[in-house]
């Protein structure tokens, strides 16, 4: 299973997102709650994929998917938000985002994307799935 970077200022969405992937198998193997704590904690700890959600102080999550794409280009970051736009889901697709979660999630849909997400070849955009 994947060794997984979260990333959400919300403790409770982060403390909800690790039961879901430690009961699917899959490793936590940090927490952010700051943009740029993200893009720290991407550096240190290279995981198979970062959980980002978008609106964090310090830094927003785009900014800091750009600054993981530079680190990684071929990184897999999934962005979770409560902002269900297209506008907001072109930028992230644009910015480099390997997917997409709306909250609130259900865990199904979580495992879901994240399954499509690491099974594609590269980690940017949806247009690379096998």
């Amino acid at each position: 299973m994947a060794r997984i970077l979260i990333a959400d200022d919300a403790l409770f969405a982060r403390l909800l997102l690790r039961k879901i992937l430690t009961d699917a198998g899959h490793e936590v193997v940090g927490e952010a709650s700051t943009g740029k704590e993200a893009v720290e904690k991407y550096a240190e700890l290279r995981p198979d994929l970062v959980t980002l959600d978008i609106i964090m102080p310090d830094m927003d999550g785009i900014t800091a998917l750009k600054k993981i794409r530079e680190i990684d280009p071929n990184a897999k970051i999934i962005m979770i938000t409560s902002v269900d736009s297209d506008k907001k889901l072109v930028e992230c697709i644009e910015a480099g985002a390997s997917g997409y979660i709306v909250k609130p999630f259900e865990p199904v849909d979580v495992l879901r994307e994240i399954e499509r997400v690491l099974k594609s070849r590269s980690g940017a955009g949806k247009e690379s799935e096998s």
